[in-house]
This record gives C-alpha cells, structure tokens and sequence, in this order.
C-alpha cells in the first residue's frame, strides 16, 4: 500500500509531529511505501493566485477553476503543484495530519488543497466528474487531528458544535467530491490538559488505527 502524509503543523515536536513520524514508523514497519509532505518545512506557497497559471486561457479576467482546466490540458502545471500532483496519484491512501484551528484546516492545508486538487486533475467541472465520478475515485482519504479544546466542547450542547458536522463537511466536499472512499477519523481532543499517561496511550490508540488501516 502506498500512503502519503500530508502535514501541517509548525513545530516537529508538537503531537501532531509525533502522530506523523508514528504513523511513518507503523506503516514501514508493516511492509507499506510512504511519502511525507511536511507543508511547514517545504515552505508550501498557500495561496491560489495568478502566479500559478503562466499561460493563461483569459489574460483578462481571471477564473481560477477554468485557469486550472486549462493549465491540465496544455501541461503548464507548477512543479511545486505537479510534484504533490505526483504524489497523490502514487497513493492509495492519504492521510491529513493538522490541528484544528478556528474550527477549519490551518490555511497551510487549506492551500494545499486549493492547488493540488485541480479542477481536470481531481475532479472535472466542464464533464460533471465529480463525487461518484470524481478523478481519484480508486484513492481512500482520512482525517487525523488534534483540538485545543475538550470533546465536551464539540458537542450540540457545546460552545464549538458537534465535531461530526465539522468533519462531515470536510469528507463530503472534500473526499468524497473527487470520488475517494473516507477512512473513519482519528481525533485527539485536549492533549494539552494531560497528562504524560494518557497522551501515550493517546498514541497507542493511533498505532493500532494505523495498522489496520
């Protein structure tokens, strides 16, 4: 199995840092391929703009999801964008690893959607290929994450709202979108309040999800 990790976090030690060289360690040591796109270490540009699109079909208005059709066709793709493009066609499975802020994928992550997942490359506008028809129909996606907050706070009853309809919302327009089959998430709520003990186990829990993927 071929499995890239796509990686948002600032700092190498923070837990999510932990979760991805964990799931690399397990996923090797079951025999499977990995790649890492450790968006904070590349330098990953986050932001669609017209600088991704060199030969533009309308240099007077700018259609960013036209622009990305047409950018497929004549082959005048980004290396940046090309290499993960790359990538994610290697992969049968692609795991997020980010910590939720503001309730959304830090912009990092967001941006790396935003250019990767090209309209002609992960889905098609113009031929109505998209959810069951999507372009990475063969691929399964998963979510894992961390919160600052405790699962009490993502509850209908809670300040955040229910998790699920956060993360619902991300399968569906995300994974699903492009026609790839969704893993059941893996969530850490609160590390921060603790302790040693019970992030451990925290991490034991993740192994075992892993290996079985």
């Amino acid at each position: 199995m071929n499995v890239l990790i796509v990686y948002a976090h600032p700092e190498p030690e923070s837990l999510n840092g932990s979760l991805k060289e964990l799931a690399v360690d397990t996923l090797k040591g079951e025999g499977h391929q990995v790649q890492v796109s450790d968006l904070y270490a590349m330098n990953w540009k986050a932001v669609l703009d017209e600088d991704d699109f060199k030969e533009r079909m309308n240099p007077e208005l700018f259609n960013p999801i036209m622009e990305q059709l047409n950018a497929v066709k004549k082959e005048a793709i980004p290396l940046d964008i090309k290499e993960e493009m790359d990538k994610v066609r290697w992969a049968d499975v692609i795991i997020f690893q980010f910590p939720i802020w503001w309730s959304n994928f830090p912009a990092i992550l967001k941006g790396w959607v935003d250019r990767v997942f090209f309209n002609g490359f992960a889905f098609n506008t113009v031929e109505m290929q998209s959810y069951d028809k999507g372009l990475l129909k063969s691929k399964k996606g998963m979510l894992s994450f961390t919160t600052g907050a405790s699962r009490e706070l993502y509850t209908d009853e809670g300040p955040h709202g229910e998790i699920e309809t956060i993360i619902n919302y991300f399968n569906h327009v995300l994974f699903e979108l492009v026609g790839m089959e969704v893993l059941p998430y893996f969530a850490i709520f609160g590390p921060g309040a603790m302790s040693e003990k019970q992030r451990e186990a925290e991490l034991e829990r993740f192994q075992e999800v892993i290996q079985n993927l």
